[in-house]
């Protein structure tokens, strides 16, 4: 599939949607409400100005579409969604573009505002919706066709994964799950599921079996004697960019609320691969780049302070560097003010403790204040770390948090950050078991991210540092 080519689809209907709207629009406004100011019939003038506020105006609508996520999951749209979505954008863009550009209109009577407004929602709701909803019942159909396919792992070997598989091969309608093969977990090879799913290896191999197949979903499929390996499983899964569905037992859907998809009448538990709302993910990077430019200009004067206080404290570089694990497992390199002396890890990595000898004296007021960590705007900046998220960790230490708490690989689908829940709730880890304390805070976080959590972790990280209390 090309989830690009088919995104640009959408873009281009709705670019010329919004700019067709505007220029009709504007037929409206000369030829009914100014038309009725002036008593006569007012032209309207095809200048640069009118094809200017056009440009801009589609372009405005291209923005809003897309930081509110509606080109994310182009290929899983259904019509009613479409129909969902477009009236609530239209709703909001439309009222912003009234009062911003509108309400200075010269108008016969207030009646015309309403005119305008309504006239302006219809034409922008029926031109956008109906060249969309084509898009998509098109791309509906060729799924139903087979003629758009998701490659789609199965996880399990025993009586689900072939009642599944079987309800599928009997469906004319197949919802574009393509079944690149099956992964066994604990029982032995099902043979009759081998005869109409290709096995393609146990559990050890899982995430080489998702990369190599290019795998868009997968479904869980263990049996009740399995059930201990979900953990594990969907710990693994964490880091490959795939859908997941459980096929749940009656009892897991009888304990409690459960967001379910039907998928040709099978039940399915959604694991959402999204830990924020697009829109709100898409709001949260935006705040990030405008408070590291923030702090890199505005707090210039710190750096020097602080280079000043490592050189009489303790020479060597100022700046330390350190590969981390960040978004999706991969390495980066952080950027802090160094607050040790120079080789404290020439025997290998070694966390920090109370009473680390090789903290320096200012690296200790540092360390408190969180001045050390400043230099790692420059890391949000580029697009390596966020303000608030998990701390990251070394490779070192991860491999052996994992083996203790696989769950841990959930912090990765996130850019690590400056500050945490963890951080101001735990502070600074000095071993591995204080690292699995802390991954609860973190984990809650995971949990409940949004952008009002983060602005009360930044309320609790300048308390610590007006407190210099920071451990």
């Amino acid at each position: 599939m090309n989830n690009r080519n088919h995104t640009i689809k959408y873009i281009l209907s709705d670019f010329f949607s919004a700019s067709f709207v505007w220029i009709i629009f504007n037929v409206f406004r000369k030829r009914v409400i100014e038309s009725e100011v002036y008593g006569k019939i007012m032209p309207l003038e095809l200048n640069f100005t009118l094809f200017y506020n056009t440009l801009l105006i589609a372009v405005f609508w291209i923005l809003l579409y897309y930081f509110s996520g509606y080109y994310y999951k182009i290929y899983r749209k259904s019509r009613l969604q479409e129909f969902s979505q477009t009236l609530i954008f239209s709703i909001l863009g439309n009222i912003f573009i009234f009062f911003t550009l509108l309400l200075d209109d010269i108008v016969a009577g207030y009646q015309d505002y309403y005119y305008s407004f309504i006239t302006l929602l219809s034409l922008h709701f029926f031109l956008t919706f109906i060249p969309r909803s084509i898009i998509t019942t098109r791309t509906i159909h060729r799924i139903r066709k087979g003629k758009i396919g998701f490659n789609t792992l199965i996880i399990g070997s025993g009586q689900k994964a072939l009642d599944f598989v079987n309800s599928y091969s009997t469906k004319n309608h197949w919802g574009g799950y393509k079944f690149v093969g099956f992964v066994n977990v604990n029982n032995g090879l099902n043979e009759d599921l081998a005869k109409i799913c290709r096995f393609s290896g146990t559990l050890n191999d899982l995430e080489k079996i998702v990369d190599e197949n290019k795998i868009e979903e997968v479904i869980i499929a263990v049996e009740t004697d399995e059930h201990k390996e979900l953990e594990t499983i969907i710990g693994r899964l964490q880091l490959c960019n795939t859908s997941i569905k459980i096929i749940p037992d009656l009892f897991e859907i009888l304990i409690g609320k459960t967001e379910l998809a039907l998928i040709e009448g099978t039940p399915l538990i959604l694991i959402a691969p999204e830990l924020m709302p697009i829109w709100e993910k898409n709001l949260k990077l935006v705040f990030d780049k405008l408070l590291a430019i923030l702090f890199l200009t505005m707090f210039s004067p710190l750096y020097i302070f602080a280079s000043i206080g490592i050189r009489i404290s303790s020479g060597g570089p100022v700046i330390y560097r350190q590969k981390r694990v960040g978004l999706n497992g991969k390495e980066f390199t952080i950027y802090k003010f160094r607050s040790m002396i120079v080789d404290a890890e020439k025997n290998g990595p070694e966390l920090s403790s109370a009473n680390d000898t090789r903290v320096t004296i200012f690296g200790q007021f540092m360390r408190r204040v969180r001045l050390d960590e400043i230099p790692q705007f420059f890391n949000v900046l580029i697009g390596d770390m966020s303000v608030v998220g998990p701390r990251p960790e070394r490779r070192f230490y991860i491999d052996q948090i994992i083996e203790k708490a696989p769950e841990y690989m959930m912090l990765l689908r996130t850019r690590p950050g400056i500050t945490s829940l963890g951080q101001v709730k735990f502070g600074y880890a000095e071993n591995i078991e204080q690292m699995l304390n802390r991954l609860k805070y973190d984990i809650i976080y995971i949990k409940n991210m949004s952008l009002y959590l983060d602005f009360k972790i930044l309320i609790y990280t300048i308390l610590t540092v007006i407190k210099q209390d920071g451990k």
